[in-house]
Order: C-alpha cells, then sequence, then structure tokens
C-alpha cells in the first residue's frame, strides 16, 4: 500500500485547538473546558490511521501550548506529524464547541493563525498515493488558496499520487456567492470528490447526485453525500449508491472527515466502490454517535460481517 516506508496518505489543512466543556453543559456556564485537536483534514488523517493506513497531517502550528496539545494529541492517535510547521509569530487556531441538544454551535478563533500563513511553498512528504485536501483551506488566506490551486493543479505530474478533495464549504470563512466558482474549479481537478447534497445546492444550485455529476463530469470518483439518506459514487464502476446505516446521533461534527477516511481508506485497499461507500458509512455512523470529532471505527470483525453482507442485511442493520 504504502511506498518505502513512508505516510500512505498525506491530509493537508488547518487543525486547531479545540475547547469543549468537560461535564457537556452549555459553555456559558462557564464549567471545565477540556482541550483537544479537530479540524477536517486531521479528522480524515485520524480515521484513515485508525483503518490502519500510515497517514500524515501537513499543516502550521503556533509555538504556544495549543500548538504543542495538538501535535500530541495526532501522534497519540498515530498519525505522523513531522510535516507540520511550527511559526514562531503567528498562534494555533482555537475553536470552542457549545453543546446543546438542539445542535452544537461551533465558535472559531483563527483569524490570523499559523495556518493562515501557509502557502504554495508549503512541502509534503514524499512518496503517497493519496494527497487529501479540503474546501477550508482556500478560504483561510490567499497564500492557502495558492497552495489549494498547487495541490490541485491541472500540470500535476502524471503518475503522482492521487488528490482527493473534499468540497467542506464554511459560510463563515465565505459566502456561497464567493465561494461557488473556486470550489467548482478545484473540484474539477480532483481524482477524488466528495461533496454534500446540501452543499451542491447551496453552491450551485444543484438538485439531486446526477446534476452534481453533469457539473463535474470529468472527475474519476465524485461522491454525492445525502445525510441520512444515502451516497453515490460516479465512476468507471458506474453510478453506486449505498444507503446510510441507521445510527443515533449524539453529535454531527466530523462525521464527513470519517466518511471520506473510510472511502478514501477502500480506495486504497483497492476495495469496489460498493464496499469503500459502505467503509466510509460505517465510520461516519461511529462518529456521530460519539460526541467528538473523531471515534474509533467499528471492531475489524463487524466492519468485515457488514461489508460482505446482503443489501437486505446491510438496509436492515442498526449500528
Amino acid at each position: 500500500m504504502g511506498r518505502t516506508g513512508g505516510p500512505e496518505a498525506v491530509c493537508v489543512g488547518e487543525t486547531m485547538a479545540v475547547l469543549a466543556p468537560a461535564d457537556g453543559a452549555p459553555a456559558d456556564r462557564g464549567g471545565d473546558l477540556a482541550v483537544g485537536a479537530g479540524g477536517a483534514e486531521a479528522n480524515t488523517a485520524t480515521g484513515l490511521a485508525a483503518l490502519g493506513h500510515r497517514a500524515a497531517w501537513v499543516g502550521r502550528l503556533g509555538d504556544d501550548p495549543f500548538g504543542r496539545v495538538v501535535a500530541a494529541e495526532l501522534r497519540a492517535r498515530g498519525v505522523d506529524t513531522s510535516g507540520a510547521e511550527v511559526d514562531p509569530d503567528r498562534p494555533t487556531g482555537v475553536y470552542l464547541k457549545d453543546p446543546d441538544p438542539a445542535g452544537s454551535r461551533v465558535h472559531y478563533y483563527r483569524t490570523g493563525s499559523a495556518a493562515a500563513a501557509m502557502g504554495p511553498h508549503t512541502r509534503l512528504p514524499d512518496g503517497a498515493h493519496l494527497v487529501h485536501v479540503s474546501g477550508i483551506t482556500p478560504a483561510l488566506s490567499p497564500g492557502c488558496a495558492a497552495l489549494a490551486d498547487r495541490l490541485l493543479s491541472p500540470d500535476r505530474p502524471t503518475g503522482g499520487p492521487l488528490v482527493s478533495f473534499d468540497v467542506n464549504h464554511r459560510p463563515g470563512l465565505w459566502s456561497a456567492e464567493r465561494a461557488a466558482p473556486h470550489l467548482l474549479r478545484l473540484a474539477a481537478r480532483a481524482d477524488a470528490v466528495f461533496v454534500g447534497a446540501d452543499e451542491a445546492a447551496r453552491l450551485w444550485g444543484a438538485r439531486g447526485a446526477e446534476e452534481v455529476r453533469a457539473l463535474l463530469p470529468g472527475v474519476p470518483l465524485l461522491v454525492v453525500k445525502d445525510a441520512e439518506a444515502d451516497a453515490v459514487c460516479f465512476s468507471e464502476e458506474g453510478t453506486v449508491r449505498v444507503p446510510a446505516l441507521k445510527t443515533g446521533i449524539v453529535e454531527p461534527v466530523g462525521a464527513g472527515d470519517a466518511f471520506a477516511a473510510g472511502f478514501l481508506s477502500g480506495l486504497l485497499r483497492g476495495l469496489p466502490v460498493r464496499d469503500r461507500l459502505r467503509l466510509g458509512h460505517l465510520m461516519a455512523a461511529a462518529c456521530l454517535k460519539s460526541s467528538g470529532d473523531t471515534a474509533p471505527p467499528p471492531p475489524r470483525a463487524v466492519r468485515e460481517r457488514l461489508l460482505a453482507a446482503d443489501e437486505g442485511t446491510w438496509r436492515s442493520t442498526v449500528l
């Protein structure tokens, strides 16, 4: 799977220190805060590492306690952080999770962060099979936008790593009107694309997976996720649609990143598209049942049983 012992997958983007009430109560009650690490690309790297892959995260952290917590947390999850840079002048980005039964709110403190100083000069480890980036990165700064352009350059060399792109539009960073053309241009250049049906509707006015495919006809692997309904992949295998698993929802943050990790793991392992989608759903369901941004995958025996299950068994499974 990997080359010369280096990482199989490199995930590039901002990872922030996550502050969350230790008791799960609303943040304004003033209780103790737990400190962890979170960010779309780091969450995906975590999922890949949990599934047995050599995964690396590349980004920038401040030379501060939050940066050291983030790096230590990712290493504890099995993610290689040796390619991360430390910025002596800019701080590590922070976000606060404010639990709410109706849906947790997230407050970001990332303006001027170390990650915003990333640019096309950012170095990636050699030899990976896969590079993963999201639409959050180009919204952070002009330099980050240039980095995304470099990673998704139409002139990138043949035979290099596959590049996957999670659209991951964040309205708090840039409006749909401003983001739409940029994200469509980047997605069109990727080898694999993940996009939510709701995102595609908000950004591009696409109604349904087939209209998304019409906008991105040349993407070799296009995955359109419709929340609790299903996910469909357009590829050389044709159109494959797999329903989502039934599961309780504790916290939705990170589920899309977990889905990407599952699908990309299946891609790295050479699994058929149906199994890649199923593994994505399994990882997303595990994350939905957790209060954190990441969660351990279902046990290997459960994964293997459900990947091999017939359609009826899959549809009736409650995780």
